[in-house]
């Protein structure tokens, strides 16, 4: 045979073999690209009152079962405890000081974040995600944290979780060739709707279709320190458990539709709550229960599951971690101007690398206690606009130092939570404590709050005035101020008067 024509035959037998070594992969997806897929499940007002986190009388099982699968964060805070802009903190990796969210974004609070901030859902949009938002949105302005999808019926409220997992399911499986970002967000366990305050329904057990009531009595509660043990808190704690419990199973229904779709091993699921329970001494607080929050991290990757991390992280690192394990790296965008006219977008088109105020914590999934993992700060202004009263944080290995930048104002309330049944209780029988810390205390705080949480987890014996722990407070008010600058606070000039 002639060289040429063997050539020839050799380079068709080639391309014959490599056609159907390619059709054999395309039918069985031997060789494509594993997604890379992203659900974060954020709970409204929401601490640890689950199983997995050592309470024995709640019913979590989906919220257990991912734990099982993943890792639990025991050092994972909010920066801000208020919903709205703990939320914009989530989805922009900027504490919200440095963005204009300072509060909720609903009504006549009105907050928004400046249109120059580049949003978790924008970013990925523009990396070819499929994005969508199911349940509570709650940001502002749309176009700052656009979805390309919003799948919200019959969600009621979004308190139905099942149903909403269902639209998750169809949503998944219109396009199941391309990645996605999936926002599944509840309304539970937040007080709500409900005759009895947290939209449970007792009286009317299918109200959501496809959810079976879990009900709890008062006195197999468990109420935590940092509550009055009365009947009126236990009465509202079996209502939240149940609120809880109703959650969990729209986290059962999404966990078996990334099973049932094929995701399970291509998806990473974040599980949080965007601020602590919906009582007075955690949410809106800086206090431990409400800012130290549930997250539960499932990495694909990992092969570690069913542990604990100990790595002080933020939500504004929930951003950065996204992106690391969707390996998108973001372009320039439009800068920001300066501190003193911060938040419009730059005119002439200038363009800046793109940057967030976070870091990923993705390599310490599964790592118990990772080094370099050990000090962190939180930034709260507002809850609604009536409540102001800013503070700044940092922890630092054992240590927290808490600037009250208004602390000559009584602390403010919520509107649901000075409402609720355990608040009204206290003023009524005109009680000298709420759970361990006095009446007096909660309302009125000093300029500076220092604190060993190792020795004092309640928080209760205020170190920033003792002679002794001189060097911990100015070593840490300094980090604060400077960590301030660092992000654009305008609060940090309360540092010089006032």
């Amino acid at each position: 045979m002639p060289r040429r024509f063997f050539l020839s035959f050799l380079f068709a037998a080639v391309v014959c073999c490599a056609q159907v070594i390619s059709s054999k992969a395309a039918a069985t997806g031997e060789g494509k690209q594993p997604q890379k897929n992203v659900v974060i499940f954020v709970v409204d007002d929401m601490g640890f009152q689950a199983g997995c986190f050592g309470n024995d009388v709640i019913k979590t099982p989906n919220i257990d079962r991912l734990a099982a699968a993943g890792t639990r964060f025991t050092q994972a805070y909010c920066t801000t405890a208020s919903c709205s802009a703990s939320r914009s903190v989530l989805m922009s990796g900027h504490y919200n000081h440095a963005t204009g969210h300072y509060g909720h974004a609903h009504g006549y609070n009105h907050f928004s974040t400046y249109e120059s901030v580049r949003s978790l859902p924008n970013l990925l949009n523009e990396a070819s995600y499929r994005t969508c938002s199911i349940g509570k949105y709650h940001l502002a302005p749309e176009y700052v944290y656009h979805f390309q999808d919003y799948r919200n019926e019959g969600v009621q409220g979004n308190r139905n979780g099942v149903r909403m997992a269902q639209n998750a399911k169809e949503w998944i499986e219109e396009n199941d060739e391309q990645p996605f970002f999936l926002y599944f967000c509840s309304a539970d366990p937040h007080r709500g709707g409900g005759k009895d305050g947290f939209s449970n329904f007792n009286d009317d057990p299918n109200h959501y279709p496809g959810v079976t009531p879990v009900k709890y009595t008062p006195e197999e509660v468990i109420v935590p320190d940092w509550l009055p043990d009365t009947p009126e808190c236990r009465a509202e704690l079996a209502e939240f458990y149940q609120a809880i419990s109703r959650l969990d199973q729209g986290m059962g229904k999404l966990l078996d539709t990334l099973e049932e779709t094929g995701h399970w091993d291509d998806t990473l699921i974040l599980f949080l709550s965007d601020n602590g329970p919906p009582f007075p001494g955690a949410k809106t607080n800086l206090y431990q229960p409400g800012a130290n929050l549930p997250l539960i991290v499932r990495n694909p990757d990992r092969k570690q599951t069913g542990g604990t991390c100990n790595a002080k992280v933020t939500w504004v690192d929930v951003v950065p971690t996204v992106l690391d394990y969707c390996n998108v790296k973001p372009g320039p965008g439009p800068a920001l101007k300066t501190t003193e006219n911060r938040g419009e977008v730059v005119q002439g088109g200038k363009q800046v690398p793109y940057s967030n105020h976070g870091r990923s914590f993705l390599s310490v999934v599964g790592e118990e206690d990772p080094k370099g993992w050990d000090e962190i700060y939180l930034s709260h202004t507002f809850h609604e606009i009536t409540m102001y009263y800013p503070m700044r944080t940092i922890l630092s290995g054992k240590y927290k130092l808490t600037f009250n930048i208004a602390h000559d104002l009584p602390y403010p309330f919520a509107s649901d939570l000075y409402a609720s049944p355990t608040w009204q209780a206290v003023l009524k029988g005109e009680r000298e404590l709420y759970g361990k810390r006095t009446v007096y205390n909660y309302l009125h705080r000093p300029e500076f709050e220092l604190y060993n949480l190792e020795e004092d987890p309640d928080e209760l014996d205020n170190l920033a005035y003792d002679p002794e722990h001189r060097n911990v407070y100015e070593e840490l008010a300094a980090k604060l101020q400077a960590w301030q600058k660092k992000t654009d606070d305008p609060w940090e000039l309360k540092w010089r008067y006032e």
